[in-house]
């Protein structure tokens, strides 16, 4: 079963005299054609829009056509292309399946004749002997056919700085750990010789554990024919560009560029903290650095950064920054009795004030003391005993009038069955059990009341059952272990079936659905709903909503015909 990516189409950048970044953002600008740049994409992209095509095209003039493949094409009788994620200037780059290992790939294609062909074989091959995890790795590099083509890895829980920007900026912590992590690899590629140019929001990528990795090395400004005589000045200036970016969610030139605003026109650079309060001073700091390291407008107190290892010995000069302290919600303040625990010669902890009980008097004795205690307990049960009877009897006496109760105290209805209550959702998260994210940022949609938004999957070639992937799905926060007796679930589509089932999930990233606690049975429908009801109640802080069927449905704005599902509203009782 193969997946519909819905990643834009990227623009070629143009060689010039100006500094690399400052040269991208205008050559990125150019929309005339219809044509969005979102960056070649290995996870999942935002929804495009709607004058924007899946797979559009753009060919520079007097630049060759890209080669005539197609969706299903095999590469070396081992990697099968599956969907055109970018075409441009005789080149195209497409997500693939290595059906020898069986996994999704990411693959650059050209004509042997191309005039990069030779330079980015050239780069892809340095690249890859680097081998240096930080970076996507580069698994292949092959003349065949008339045809050059680079085998990458694809990273189906990365996510693209493009898109955390799309929502906010990064916390202080997150900033500091992307512009540590970048420098530093940046810097052992220069110097092992190999630059980047191409260093933007879409080639810096947040893994789900928190790692971030670059992708492109060296390849992805051959493809553009893309050099720079200063190569370590040009990267350093583009992480000081992801910095600012990061900390202001803007783009520090004026074109705007990567879905973000640029800075006003007319005004040149102004540090981070003119733009947007609360940033972190020394990250600030260390962005103008970088940006301004012609030294025009650097730092009055502290030398430009022209390189990455300028870089890294900025941030290992500054104190370092801590994560933030997860909140804490103090417990309930707990309700003393008038028991007092000096009463049997225990003193309390050291630092912990209690009321000073009362001495007892001189002439009462021990038996005194146990004899007052027995007689206070009978007192307090013959009290709670005539409560209930009176309770009884007035119970008793309204049925007789003619009132039923519908409720009692242990939980249950009239009937003896137990009541239930709806269970509110904290938060929600996509989960991805292999291959691509399908849209993490929707997930939100499925809980919000609003029958009109929902997440989504994307379009599958084959189905109904899923085949290439075991299965996609959400996974929920109910803010505390509660017990989950039953789910209603409103899909977007009907017509063939669809599977879902419920289970118990230890967190909000299960590391498999394997050895997960059903709750209920796995419920097929062909309707746009489902009620999956659990014959005893379990108890879980986490309940994963998992697809493994799709129904077929028709043309449907970005996903497209094939297989695919939506999930609109989702409701948990227990």
């Amino acid at each position: 079963m193969a997946e519909r990516s819905t990643a834009a189409v990227d623009v070629a950048d143009n060689s010039g005299d100006e500094p690399l970044t400052a040269k991208a953002d205008k050559a990125e600008q150019a929309t005339a054609d219809g044509v969005a740049e979102s960056g070649e994409r290995d996870t999942v992209a935002a929804e495009p829009s709607a004058d924007t095509a899946e797979t559009g095209t753009h060919v520079s003039p007097g630049k060759q056509a890209p080669p005539e493949l197609h969706s299903g094409h095999k590469l070396a009788r081992r990697y099968r292309l599956e969907e055109c994620v970018t075409r441009l200037d005789g080149f195209s780059s497409w997500r693939a399946v290595d059906e020898k290992l069986r996994r999704a790939v990411g693959v650059h294609l050209l004509p042997a004749d191309h005039p990069r062909a030779r330079s980015v074989l050239a780069a892809a091959r340095s690249s890859a002997l680097l081998g240096d995890p930080r970076f996507v790795q580069v698994l292949d590099a092959v003349e065949e056919n008339d045809l050059v083509y680079v085998v990458h890895e694809w990273l189906p829980d990365a996510t693209e700085l493009t898109a955390l920007l799309a929502v906010g900026t990064l916390d202080a912590h997150d900033a500091y750990e992307m512009v540590t992590q970048v420098s530093h690899a940046m810097a052992a590629a220069h110097r092992e010789g190999l630059a980047h140019l191409r260093l933007t929001p879409s080639a810096v990528l947040r893994t789900s554990t928190g790692q971030w990795r670059i992708r492109g090395l060296a390849v992805n400004a051959a493809l553009r024919g893309i050099t720079s005589d200063t190569p370590q000045r040009s990267d350093a200036e583009a992480i000081g560009a992801l910095l600012y970016a990061s900390l202001t969610q803007r783009w520090p030139y004026e074109n705007d560029a990567y879905g973000l605003s640029g800075l006003p026109k007319d005004v040149g650079l102004i540090a981070p903290d003119q733009v947007r309060a609360g940033v972190h001073r020394g990250l600030a700091e260390l962005a103008m650095r970088a940006l301004a390291n012609d030294g025009a407008t650097a730092s009055r107190q502290e030398p430009p950064c022209t390189t990455p290892e300028d870089l890294v010995k900025a941030i290992g000069e500054m104190p370092k920054i801590r994560p933030p302290e997860p909140a804490f919600t103090a417990p309930p303040e707990y309700q003393r009795t008038t028991y007092q625990q000096g009463s049997y010669g225990r003193p309390a902890a050291p630092g912990v004030t209690q009321p000073v009980p009362t001495p007892p008097a001189p002439l009462q004795s021990r038996t005194g003391t146990v004899l007052k205690w027995a007689v206070s307990a009978l007192l307090i049960a013959a009290l709670g005993l005539g409560s209930w009877q009176l309770a009884d009897a007035l119970m008793d006496r309204g049925n007789t009038s003619g009132t039923e109760e519908t409720h009692t105290t242990d939980g249950n209805d009239k009937d003896g069955k137990k009541l239930t209550k709806p269970l509110t959702i904290q938060n929600a998260k996509e989960y991805v059990a292999s291959g691509d994210a399908q849209a993490p940022l929707d997930v939100a949609k499925t809980y919000d009341a609003d029958s009109d938004s929902y997440w989504r999957t994307y379009a599958f070639r084959d189905g109904p059952e899923m085949v290439i992937k075991p299965g996609v799905g959400i996974v929920y926060d109910l803010g505390a272990t509660k017990a989950v007796s039953a789910a209603s679930i409103k899909f977007r589509y009907g017509g063939d079936h669809t599977t879902v089932s419920l289970y118990a999930s230890d967190s909000l990233s299960p590391s498999s659905v394997n050895g997960l606690k059903r709750i209920g049975p796995k419920t097929d429908t062909t309707d746009t709903s489902a009620s999956i009801k659990a014959d005893k109640p379990v108890k879980t802080r986490y309940v994963l909503v998992w697809l493994t069927a799709l129904p077929k449905a028709g043309q449907d704005g970005y996903s497209g015909a094939g297989y695919k599902q939506g999930i609109t509203n989702v409701k948990f009782t227990g």
